[in-house]
């Protein structure tokens, strides 16, 4: 994996990560009995949007480890999850092109 690649991963990871914390703990402004004017009383008390972006990045640096060392030390192969049997190793040394 070179720098670009580790960097997609690490941002690709973020993002999922937090879009999925982003509503964890959320308390609407209904709930909390004040509602602003003008916004819907959905919308969250206190989104605690910089405390959420730190569990993000804690959370997707580990995610980050955990891929980037399955990769690097190739724990894990495209060989693992062929549960139909459509690959096999001399499927990869076909697809290589040699130049005369």
């Amino acid at each position: 994996m070179n720098l670009t690649g580790g960097i997609i991963l690490f941002a690709g990871a973020w993002f999922m990560i937090f879009l999925m914390i982003l509503p964890a703990r959320m308390v609407s402004q209904q709930a909390a009995g004040h509602v602003v004017p003008g916004t819907p009383a959905s919308a969250p008390e206190d989104a605690q949007i910089w405390r959420k972006m730190k569990i993000t990045t804690a959370l997707a640096a580990v995610v980050w480890i955990v891929v980037f060392a399955v990769v690097k030390w190739g724990g894990f192969t495209i060989y693992d999850i062929d549960w139909f049997h459509r690959l096999t190793p001399e499927d990869g040394a076909q697809t290589t092109a040699t130049i005369p």
